[in-house]
């Protein structure tokens, strides 16, 4: 149990529970490992949201890895939320990287999903006497105003929302707010976080296709974090080029 006093009202008789916003990716991954460690396993519950994505193998992962650690899983199905290109499979998610695409908001940005999704576990967690929910919005996804849902302001104005409206009972835990990937990578490692089982990549193919901006940030993380990256990439973007053949030198006629 944890020991931080804002984190439950003294003298209250209700059990004490953390809950994960949890998408089984990298980031949410190291917010559930931190809950557990804090809370303990049998305190700590995961919740994976599907609004659509065409990314929905991401809850396959979020299973999994919550079946290694041994927590609670709840998967909430039928949110519905705009259609963005992370909701529309004939989209063409750009193969570039984040900082190739930019400032401003990205392409992949789904409006207001992340007040969505908080909202939705926060309800949960207030109904279910939970105390703390995290949520693993990161300074790299707020860079540039890229996803202006995970900056410190949007946070901030969510976590008092959510405080607020659940009469003080639930606080909006971000541990990660000020931390770029290689920062989550590095403490990931060391609380044993499976990073096999995390997924990133948005186009919701059977592997990581490796060039859009989520897997390249992910495989920017483990080359900084100086770890090895263990995800299988249909097409490794820092691969080297294949050599010239002789057929390439040959002029058609």
């Amino acid at each position: 149990m944890p020991e931080d006093p804002t984190l439950a009202e003294e003298g209250s008789q209700q059990p004490v529970r953390a809950f994960v916003l949890h998408s089984g990716g990298i980031d949410s991954s190291v917010c559930l490992y931190l809950a557990a460690e804090a809370f303990g396993i049998e305190n700590t519950v995961a919740l994976s949201i599907y609004y659509g994505q065409r990314h929905a193998v991401e809850i396959d992962a979020a299973q999994n890895i919550c079946d290694r650690l041994g927590c609670e899983h709840h998967i909430i199905k039928g949110l519905d939320l705009p259609e963005s290109m992370l909701t529309r499979k004939d989209s063409i998610i750009p193969n570039v990287s984040y900082d190739e695409l930019g400032p401003g908001i990205s392409p992949t940005y789904v409006p207001f999903r992340n007040g969505n999704l908080l909202s939705c576990a926060a309800a949960i967690a207030q109904s279910q006497y939970g105390v703390a929910l995290y949520f693993g919005a990161h300074a790299e996804d707020a860079q540039n105003w890229a996803y202006p849902d995970c900056t410190p302001e949007f946070i901030g104005a969510m976590a008092n929302a959510i405080y607020v409206g659940t009469y003080h009972q639930v606080r909006l835990i971000t541990p990660l707010e000020w931390l770029t990937k290689k920062d989550i990578i590095d403490w990931g490692t060391r609380l044993r976080v499976p990073w096999e089982l995390t997924w990133s990549c948005y186009k919701g193919e059977s592997l990581h296709c490796g060039l859009c901006p989520t897997c390249r940030a992910r495989n920017e993380g483990f080359i900084a974090a100086g770890q090895i990256d263990p995800t299988q990439y249909a097409i490794d973007p820092y691969a080297p080029a294949s050599p010239p053949t002789d057929a390439d030198d040959e002029i058609p006629f």
